[in-house]
């Protein structure tokens, strides 16, 4: 079987009108999703030498992410994409560049933490907006699976460009050129896919003296997702840092962005592969699994004593996180109703988000405390708490949401998945 054969159901994607168009905007929109983390950490510790403020006021960006990024996707399921996007996008602009131009000046630490915050608040979920087009656009339970595989590759193709991007920048140019060039590309993508409204999701109207539409995170999959995810976010924000400062403590900075892309293509690949695959059992069995085997994998942090060694097991860890983030979308898309579908993925990566907030904070505070080697800790052990905290919720996993079939499908649509 030719591999034109086997990867056809990823080409018949973009015969929907439009989904190139919004898939390229979508991934150019989420690039901050990957530099401007990093890019706080290079800014902050070039100005400062100090890996610790650097965690926590990345995680301060991270943290108002995680808390709005839900409130801007329920304002888009009652508004639609467009409007929304145009204000966000004039929105993070302004609070970005407001951030860059304190930590540049040396304003007084405080209004680093601040504007750092209102920068996060202004970046809505990219992501989950274009999920969300895929979900309206796609009537099969498996074309949906294959699309969220898809935006799972594209999400680890942000990690492979955009961390040696933001190294480099930062390294050979200027500390702020990386998180320049992260928000002025996410806000270009942003509002391009604003601009979109032939293919954005309708707008479910709620009848007047009917039920008030239920929020996404209201669904108890959708919380068991979330909470489990908060492992998986502590083990990218801890990533950054560690990763990092072990590179610079091997005399090696530069390598830094090529290992986090590693990592990112492990999880390229492992998304490709899993985006294909028809796999027995139920959508939630597949989500406990793909933690569980994160959470193990993530283990091989705890042997790395070089930059040779860091590398393939970069690799091989990197292979664990594309399926449990589409298990876990794929599990949500099918509990939750269309009218709040766009809220409720953005919940399931406000939980990661949430985690690398912790991640960044632990693990800059590691760094100094006992030095990058120890520190990789802090990611091993998380990755394996969000294994377990998928065990724990597992009970809750098969709970229905508010039925809203289409047509084309049965109102149990993990049947068909």
């Amino acid at each position: 079987m030719s591999s034109r054969t086997v990867f056809s159901p990823y080409a018949r994607l973009f015969t929907v009108p439009g989904s190139r168009a919004f898939a390229f905007a979508g991934w150019l929109g989420r690039i901050p999703a990957s530099t401007l983390g990093l890019g706080t950490v290079l800014l902050v510790e070039g100005e400062t030498g100090s890996y610790g403020l650097a965690g926590a006021v990345s995680g301060t960006l991270a943290a108002a992410f995680a808390l709005a990024s839900p409130l801007w996707a329920r304002v888009v399921d009652r508004r639609g994409q467009g409007t929304v996007l145009r204000v966000a996008m004039v929105a993070l602009t302004v609070t970005g560049l407001a951030f860059l131009t304190a930590v540049v000046a040396g304003a007084p630490q405080w209004t680093w933490f601040a504007l750092a915050a209102a920068t996060g608040a202004a970046s809505p979920n990219i992501g989950s907006l274009v999920r969300a087009r895929w979900a309206n656009a796609l009537p099969e339970a498996e074309q949906r699976q294959t699309a969220f595989a898809f935006e799972s590759v594209v999400d680890e193709v942000v990690f492979v460009v955009g961390p040696p991007l933001v190294t480099v920048l930062a390294s050979l140019v200027a500390s702020p050129a990386g998180f320049l060039t992260g928000l002025l590309s996410g806000v270009a993508g942003g509002w391009a896919l604003g601009g979109m409204r032939a293919s954005q999701p309708p707008v479910e109207p709620v009848q007047e003296g009917g039920p008030s539409r239920r929020s996404g995170i209201l669904v108890a999959p959708v919380v068991v997702v979330a909470i489990s995810s908060l492992g998986v976010g502590i083990t990218f924000g801890a990533i950054d840092v560690v990763v990092v400062a072990f590179a610079e403590d091997e005399g090696s900075p530069t390598s830094a962005g090529l290992i986090l892309a590693l990592f990112a293509a492990g999880s390229l690949i492992a998304g490709l592969v899993y985006g294909i695959l028809r796999l027995p059992g139920t959508l939630a069995a597949r989500f406990v699994v793909c933690s569980v085997l994160f959470g193990v994998a993530a283990q091989l942090l705890f042997l790395v004593g070089s930059l040779s060694f860091l590398m393939p097991a970069a690799f091989l860890g990197g292979m664990a996180i594309a399926p449990t983030l589409v298990s876990g979308v794929s599990l949500v898309e099918s509990r939750v109703p269309r009218g709040s579908l766009t809220e409720a993925l953005t919940w399931t990566t406000a939980g990661i988000i949430g985690g690398v907030t912790l991640g960044a904070a632990l693990a800059g505070a590691a760094v100094d405390a006992w030095g990058a080697e120890d520190a990789f800790a802090v990611p091993a052990l998380a990755a394996a708490l969000g294994g377990v905290l998928a065990i724990v919720g597992s009970p809750w996993l098969r709970a229905a949401g508010v039925p809203d079939p289409s047509p084309a499908e049965p109102v149990e649509r993990e049947a068909a998945g």
